[in-house]
């Protein structure tokens, strides 16, 4: 019991609330043979994911997926532990919640003290999306929300999209020299219809010129400047979010007491 041994058992409870006797007799069997070919094929998969679809680091929306499964799984390991009083599931729940605090935690931490590493780093990833603008719809959907929003054009000024093979003034196509729709003041002819034409060329006007045309600063500049403008509906966020999971945290620590005092 001191070493924790005396819990493992428990786990078990979670393929028996599902019966696979009672359905499947010879499960027990040939558990063990499904787990060894699932962790033999489970790297192949991995790596056959990255190198033929994506690149979770410049893909953010695999990132937004893969993040949303863990919750759930999670959530779910948390429901099924306190309805069936697992502990096994409810030990493992706690513990990735407490996982889940330090590394804000420590987020915050690093967030505060490496401020111009970061900055560095949402610029080089922003210069990225630009890149890679007409290949990848998700950056593509992300950036154009980015500007139209927030009313700016590139990472630092809409120069950045010369980087661009399709934007770029050496480019042969309609788009050379000028910048997405979403850069434009006022991208609706009539305001009603939207010109997807309306950044051809912007690059070639001067900057007194360009100005009535489509916005000239840059997307990182708007959203320090928005984050500094709601500091305090951002502070009061977080605060409810770590409290709401330091109340889940001890809610489950409790209740774990209970059941090993009933169970004992």
């Amino acid at each position: 019991q001191k070493l924790g041994i005396y819990w493992l058992p428990s786990c078990y409870n979670v393929v028996s609330f599902l019966r696979p006797k009672t359905y499947f007799p010879g499960f027990w069997k040939i558990k063990a043979r499904i787990l060894k070919y699932v962790f033999y094929f489970l790297p192949f998969v991995v790596i056959t994911i990255r190198r033929h679809f994506c690149d979770i680091g410049t893909d953010p929306m695999l990132v937004v997926l893969s993040v949303g499964f863990l919750l759930t799984v999670l959530c779910l390991s948390g429901c099924v532990g306190a309805l069936r009083e697992n502990r096994c599931l409810l030990k493992l729940f706690s513990a990735t919640v407490l996982v889940l605090i330090t590394a804000q935690v420590i987020i915050a931490i690093v967030a505060h003290t490496l401020q111009d590493q970061i900055e560095s780093n949402l610029r080089s990833g922003m210069l990225v999306a630009i890149a890679r603008y007409q290949d990848d719809l998700d950056l593509r959907f992300i950036t154009d929300e980015i500007q139209s929003n927030l009313q700016c054009c590139g990472a630092d000024n809409y120069r950045d999209w010369e980087i661009n093979i399709y934007y770029n003034c050496s480019a042969p196509g309609v788009l050379a020299c000028g910048v997405p729709a979403t850069c434009c003041v006022d991208p609706l002819e009539n305001g009603t219809v939207w010109n997807s034409q309306c950044g051809v060329g912007a690059q070639l006007l001067d900057e007194f010129t360009a100005q009535s045309v489509i916005f000239l600063g840059g997307c990182l500049g708007e959203i320090s400047r928005w984050i500094k403008q709601h500091e305090g509906l951002i502070g009061i966020i977080v605060t409810v979010v770590f409290g709401v999971q330091i109340l889940i945290l001890f809610i489950t620590i409790r209740l774990l007491e209970r059941i090993n005092r009933h169970k004992v």
